[in-house]
């Protein structure tokens, strides 16, 4: 099963899926990295474990809605290249749109560090989510680990990981501890997705 994975800055839970496949742990081979920006640390781990990297920047002069269905559109054309089977979005922030989502339905995974449904949509991620957590005095926060759909983390939840939150918690103790949460809850929601995959090619080739 070929993986890629898309990311937006330092990549941690990128690094946990690496260190997940060099360990034989992880039931597929990441195949690409792609990013959105470029000179983000992710490309470096990437490129460390000699991972092609690539830089898919969205096109800024273009309307927001064209300018994401572009940008998909060349992200899907990776895909296809490469013969992905599981698209993971490891602290992807661009919004995917278009044939990209139909084409992989059911084969794109999202992390979110929230415990969906609350805090998740447009606008919602990084600080702004823990941010949210502490002002409405909420006592478990954590991350979610979900199909991506057509909407903005609205899609079948997978897997969750929850963390207290703790009296003078500020939003970056807060993110440190679930971000430890993400690291294992990305890597096993992965596992649970590449297994079914590989079941339902197996069912498909006996029949």
């Amino acid at each position: 099963m070929n993986i890629l994975v898309l990311v937006s800055g330092s990549g941690t839970n990128l690094q946990a899926l690496i260190d997940a496949q060099r360990s034989d742990s992880l039931p597929g081979s990441i195949a690409a990295v792609v990013s959105d920006r470029p000179g983000v640390y992710a490309l470096e781990r990437s490129r460390a474990a000699g991972i092609p990297a690539l830089t898919e920047e969205a096109d800024k002069r273009l309307p927001k809605e064209q300018r994401r269905i572009e940008l998909s559109n060349r992200i899907l054309t990776i895909a296809r290249n490469n013969k992905i089977d599981l698209i993971i979005l490891a602290g992807f922030l661009s919004i995917l749109q278009g044939k990209f989502l139909e084409e992989y339905s059911g084969r794109i995974i999202n992390i979110h560090p929230s415990l969906l449904p609350k805090y998740g949509g447009q606008g919602m991620y990084g600080e702004r989510v823990h941010q949210a957590v502490l002002a409405a005095g909420e006592k478990e926060s954590g991350c979610t680990v979900h199909l991506v759909d057509q909407g903005t983390d609205t899609g079948t939840i997978l897997l969750q990981r929850k963390v207290a939150v703790l009296a003078g918690d500020t939003a970056e103790s807060l993110a440190q501890r679930i971000h430890k949460e993400e690291h294992s809850a990305i890597v096993e929601a992965a596992k649970l997705v590449l297994q079914k995959l590989t079941l339902q090619t197996e069912k498909g080739k006996s029949k």
